[in-house]
């Protein structure tokens, strides 16, 4: 019974850390989101800067994972728990680095360009239904909500068209201002870079089905 119950304080412990890890992912992408209108130098430095509590945390989820399924040894549901989270700890971090690759993005652009170039796109659309995927996928875990889960499969869709018209408009620009076409094609990989959040998000959210339905599922683009 005391074994039974250790168990189970140990669960509820890493349900904790894995929320506060998605809670300091979340606000890592937000500000990294913020950076492309701002374009705050110290604000992306310190994006980059703390990229290593993530990839510690990441650690310490891991490892506590191995050891409860080393000592004892879950099954069932208990087991796609842990499962689940293994996956979503890594997603996590994905995102974080992802924040990260956008930080230094913003950076290399806002050095290279010259005095009349902008970026030529407004991504606040794109960052704002990215950061709702996000949400919606932690929210789900929260809750262990299968439909709301479903529903990211959705928002995929828009971000996708919102990468194709950065594409579009990017190749445009590079038509007219060719001596800018270094400092765009790192506009473009913004785009790339906040479609790539999204699928981080589809992998949660698939994730979160598991644990709740015991169904593994892909979405149609079955993104990695």
């Amino acid at each position: 019974m005391a074994k039974h119950m250790h168990f189970h304080r140990e669960i509820d412990e890493l349900k904790k850390t894995i929320l506060t890890m998605g809670t300091l992912v979340e606000d890592r992408l937000r500000r990294a989101c913020a950076l492309l209108e701002t374009r705050n130098q110290e604000q992306a430095q310190a994006i980059m800067t703390a990229d290593w509590e993530i990839d510690d945390m990441e650690i310490r989820v891991e490892e506590e994972c191995l050891k409860i399924l080393a000592l004892h040894q879950p099954v069932a549901r208990d087991l796609r728990l842990i499962v689940s989270i293994i996956k979503i700890n890594n997603e996590l971090e994905r995102i974080a680095d992802i924040a990260v690759n956008i930080a230094k993005r913003v950076l290399t652009i806002t050095a290279a360009k010259t005095a009349d170039f902008s970026m030529g796109l407004d991504y606040q659309p794109m960052a704002a239904k990215v950061m709702e995927m996000v949400k919606a996928s932690l929210d789900a875990l929260v809750t262990e909500d299968a439909a709301l889960a479903r529903t990211i499969f959705l928002m995929d869709d828009e971000v996708n068209s919102l990468r194709d018209t950065a594409y579009k408009t990017v190749i445009e620009e590079i038509g007219r201002r060719p001596d800018s076409a270094a400092s765009l094609v790192n506009v473009y990989l913004i785009a790339r870079h906040l479609e790539r959040i999204g699928d981080r998000a589809i992998n949660i959210a698939e994730e979160v089905i598991y644990l709740v339905e015991g169904e593994i599922v892909r979405s149609s683009e079955d993104p990695v």
